[in-house]
């Protein structure tokens, strides 16, 4: 029982210790199974239909991230550069866990006026994954 209370924790936690794009999208999976049992996994094409939408607010993610997000962005309000989302296009993209994290919670709140959902992560990260230059 013990073990398994440990393995739970640190699929919970798994974005925390994750390195590459593919284990951080594995942790956002984890923690959408756990919230959302039914949930099959992420999806590319959800994912690019949430970054290029807008969800009631003013932005979608593409407004500053630009789409392809695989492209050097503009902040729709500062005008300032953004780096390629894409990690294909910026290896430097996803991997550190708390620096995506500080992102997500920021953008999402700027995109939807609250932060993302674990399910919405994963599926934004599983279409930037799949997005070549």
């Amino acid at each position: 029982m013990k073990s398994v209370l440990v393995l739970a924790a640190l699929a919970a936690a798994a974005p925390a210790f994750a390195e590459t794009p593919a284990e951080l999208l594995a942790g956002y999976e984890a923690q959408a199974r756990k919230a959302l049992p039914a949930f099959a996994g992420a999806s590319a094409q959800r994912g690019e239909q949430f970054f290029t939408s807008r969800h009631g607010a003013e932005w979608s993610c593409s407004s500053c991230h630009g789409a392809p997000p695989t492209a050097q962005g503009k902040h729709a309000g500062t005008g300032k550069a953004i780096r390629p989302l894409a990690p294909s296009a910026n290896a430097e993209r996803f991997t550190r866990a708390a620096k995506a994290e500080k992102w997500f919670r920021r953008n999402c709140n700027d995109v939807l006026s609250r932060e993302c959902t674990p399910a919405e992560k994963a599926d934004v990260l599983a279409y930037l994954l799949k997005a070549r230059p």
